[in-house]
């Protein structure tokens, strides 16, 4: 059996002969104590990011929604339905989420990466409860479970949903470092390719002037899922480092298919929920755009573009960053009262 097909053993909770020394600590494969000590990190850049995500913290209900409530029923039918299978499709991703993450962590012997991990899990249950929120607030009862289990209707949904849950289904299956990896990269691109495909549908509502409360709850989501990203982006870095054997050309090539695969499911999926109704948006610049995002991820990791031309944003979806910036001020967009965004400067989406 090779390295990287050899079945990974769940850490104890307690191990008392666990290494103390950081400089034994691994991401997968350690002997870990799981004690959690501040002071002596293996990785340094978890001590940045634990306090970027802290600072982070918000409260869904804290964002007043009732101009929405006016809005949603103004939206056109296009607009409308694209509003329900996008946020949809929003709910199940930070669902499955919550729900994976303690698996992955299990594996992870590194417990300052597994402080982050806890982190980012709350965050998406925190994210639930916002996709909850706008529901409960904007749509009657009957609509808000429609909505929520529109899969169970639309084939389209579920078999999007399908895709997703069968990559992350596999480590459940089969617990090797090899599959560890290719979940560490099915996250990667759910957190940086698909919830930012979600996100573009909802700034663009913004530069329409509608839904501008729904709007802020997206841009609080879309600075959690910066850190999350930077995250995952870390943890595969660091297992190229300590595990060359998982990153051969071979199974970069793997890896690389891996997210273009994600990148033409998300293009189907966008142009079905989305299509050519709406205005400021159309096919072309939605494959524009997700194809630019599969380049970016692809080349964060160190694999190169997946699609040819550089890594700028398509000049037709250049507006989208003054609304996913994390670092720019928060402003009211229909009344421009500015106010405090973020606690500490965000990390930027670079990656």
């Amino acid at each position: 059996m090779s390295e990287s097909r050899e079945t990974l053993k769940r850490k104890p909770l307690f191990n008392e002969r666990g290494d103390i020394e950081t400089v034994k600590r691994r991401m997968i494969g350690g002997n870990t104590t799981n004690l959690n000590d501040f002071n002596n990190l293996r990785y340094s850049w978890v001590s940045d990011w634990y306090r970027q995500a802290m600072n982070n913290f918000w409260i869904p209900e804290e964002i007043n929604l009732q101009q929405d409530v006016k809005d949603y029923r103004k939206l056109s039918p296009a607009e409308r339905r694209a509003f329900d299978r996008i946020l949809s499709f929003l709910v199940f991703l930070d669902s499955i989420q919550t729900a994976n993450l303690p698996t992955l962590g299990a594996f992870i012997t590194a417990n300052e990466v597994n402080l982050c991990l806890t982190i980012h899990a709350f965050q998406e249950a925190v994210h639930s409860q916002s996709y909850g929120y706008m529901l409960d607030t904007i749509c009657s009862p009957d609509e808000r479970n429609a909505i929520l289990y529109q899969w169970k209707d639309d084939e389209r949904l579920l078999e999007r949903n399908r895709f997703i849950g069968d990559l992350y289904n596999e480590f459940q299956e089969r617990q090797d470092a090899r599959t560890l990896v290719r979940t560490a990269v099915a996250n990667y691109v759910l957190e940086g390719i698909y919830f930012y495909s979600g996100f573009m549908f909802f700034y663009n509502l913004a530069r329409n002037g509608k839904m501008g409360g729904s709007v802020q709850e997206i841009r609080y989501i879309n600075r959690d899922e910066n850190t999350h990203l930077y995250l995952f982006r870390s943890i595969i870095m660091e297992l190229k480092k300590e595990r060359p054997e998982l990153f051969t050309e071979g199974l970069v090539e793997e890896y690389r298919q891996m997210i273009r695969a994600g990148v033409e499911e998300e293009i189907r999926w966008g142009e079905y929920a989305i299509g050519d109704d709406i205005p400021g948006l159309n096919r072309e610049m939605i494959g524009d755009y997700i194809r630019y995002l599969g380049n970016l991820r692809s080349t964060g990791l160190g694999f190169g573009p997946l699609y040819e031309g550089g890594r700028a944003i398509p000049a037709s979806m250049a507006w989208i960053e003054q609304y996913s910036d994390a670092n720019l001020v928060k402003t009211d967009f229909f009344e421009a009262k500015p106010t405090a965004y973020a606690k500490s400067t965000a990390l930027v989406d670079d990656l």
